[in-house]
């Protein structure tokens, strides 16, 4: 069961911020205390750190910006005539510097980013707390939760962005930040993670929602991995490896009552009896309620049904794939409101997973579904990708086997190539993890995104990446539109 609430706080002359409170703490208001006066308790510590996790629940990131963008940008998601246009960029790949919801992405990352800084610059006066007041081992995992959030939301700009300002400080004055090259900020990633796995604590004593242990080694694995760096990534994954394990029903990922289940390692919080006042208003700030995502409403075919899934996805599972049908609706399938008799628009499939039809009849668009970031079966073929780029097959086989054996698929043989592997990794993920915004960057990582999307307008040398803002070259002295990503 979710243990959330929303607290609104003010730190004087620096910014505003927005939590989740676990219901277990009765918090006093800090509205009016300085920076200078705060890290005083374990709430005021505690109110700081969930304000970092905030700015996930924005319009720019995860509830909605973030799906669309990937999902379409990989053609999972194919757009039906209603889409709006702000949408059907990504389909069209039209999208340029000007485009709102991409400075909502950015905007979002680095107001995450500042959060998390104003925590890792106060980590003395966090320390300073008495332990009878909190205990070392909490301010540890604080701190490491603020080096996790602030490692995700700077993996999200690199590999949207490729270079882009690295700030591990609030700053001082208004003067701005110049980019910084990709490897120095995938190299700010690696630290911060590397910390954070050792003062993060375990899924088991961690409450649902925060980073974990688990969590920080699965990103870390997952940051080698786009580096290639495959002992390293491996290295990482070993030590989660097993304290996982996969659901028995492969759907369980995607219903509200059974979240944070044996297979998550990350996912953003989502409660949709929280509250969603602002949600319309923050597409990055993280302010107010925002404790609801669009994605069933986006998606679902009783209600917006903006997108729909493209056929060739479908196409790609094998027969007596059970994932099949537990990622889509199709003609002649049950839902909360009886028998699908015909899908609008004549569609042939619609998407199930992440949708409430299950039990409702409608989105009513607020859903309460948290978004899987991180999940067992991706560090699996993870680990299957760099057991096979080392040459170890027979290895990747196995971790590969280890999904298809949940999907009631038989087992890949032995003896396959390292080319064959490949190829099976490449399926797998894509019918393992459909719409979960995962393949747009698998397939720029693998160097097979031009083979896959040129025909609808994708071009290389390009599109990898999206471009800088606008906004951020107006506003910020550091850069300038000679530093612009090519083709922008």
């Amino acid at each position: 069961m979710k243990k959330i609430r929303i607290i609104l706080m003010v730190f004087a002359t620096l910014f505003v911020v927005n939590g989740c409170e676990e219901e277990d703490f009765e918090l006093t208001n800090p509205s009016g205390l300085s920076p200078e006066t705060y890290f005083r308790t374990e709430a005021q510590v505690q109110s700081a750190v969930n304000a970092v996790y905030a700015n996930t629940q924005t319009i720019g990131l995860y509830t909605r910006t973030l799906f669309f963008a990937m999902d379409i940008m990989s053609r999972e998601a194919l757009g039906n005539p209603q889409l709006e246009a702000d949408k059907r960029v990504y389909q069209e790949w039209s999208f340029d510097a000007s485009h709102p919801p991409i400075a909502w992405y950015w905007d979002a990352c680095f107001r995450g980013i500042n959060k998390a800084n104003f925590v890792i610059d106060n980590a003395d006066k966090i320390n300073e707390i008495p332990s009878s007041l909190l205990s070392d081992e909490k301010k540890a995992r604080f701190i490491g939760e603020a080096k996790y959030m602030r490692a995700f939301y700077y993996f999200l700009l690199v590999t949207r962005f490729g270079d882009v300002p690295l700030i591990t400080t609030v700053p001082e004055d208004g003067s701005g930040f110049p980019r910084t090259p990709a490897d120095q900020v995938y190299d700010q990633i690696i630290a911060d993670l590397n910390d954070a796995s050792q003062s993060l604590w375990d899924k088991g004593r961690t409450e649902n929602g925060r980073a974990t242990q688990g969590a920080a080694f699965a990103l870390l694995g997952k940051t080698h991995l786009y580096l290639e760096e495959y002992d390293e990534a491996l290295a990482a994954f070993e030590n989660i490896y097993g304290q996982y394990s996969l659901e028995d029903d492969y759907f369980a990922n995607f219903r509200e009552e059974e979240e944070f289940g044996p297979e998550s390692i990350f996912e953003i919080q989502y409660d949709d009896d929280m509250g969603n006042s602002a949600v319309w208003n923050s597409n990055a700030a993280g302010e107010d309620a925002n404790e609801v995502t669009f994605r069933g409403q986006e998606y679902g075919f009783n209600d917006w049904f903006n997108v729909y899934p493209n056929p060739a996805l479908i196409a790609e599972y094998e027969e007596g794939d059970i994932r099949l049908d537990e990622s889509f609706y199709f003609n002649g399938d049950t839902f909360a409101g009886g028998l699908i008799e015909e899908l609008p628009l004549e569609r042939d499939a619609a998407w199930r997973k992440y949708q409430n039809y299950y039990k409702d009849v409608n989105e009513d668009q607020a859903s309460g579904i948290n978004m899987k970031v991180i999940r067992y079966a991706d560090v699996l073929l993870m680990m299957a990708e760099a057991e096979n780029a080392l040459g170890n097959q027979a290895d990747a086989i196995d971790y590969i086997n280890e999904v298809r054996e949940r999907a009631e698929l038989a087992p890949l043989s032995d003896g396959l190539s390292q080319d064959e592997v490949f190829d099976a990794i490449v399926h797998e993920r894509m019918v393992e993890l459909a719409g979960e915004q995962v393949r747009f960057p698998d397939l720029v990582r693998w160097g097979l995104a031009a083979d896959y999307l040129s025909e609808f307008g994708f071009q290389a040398g390009k599109h990898e990446i999206w471009p800088i803002p606008n906004d951020e070259i107006s506003a910020n002295e550091g850069i300038s539109q000679e530093d612009q990503n090519p083709g922008y």
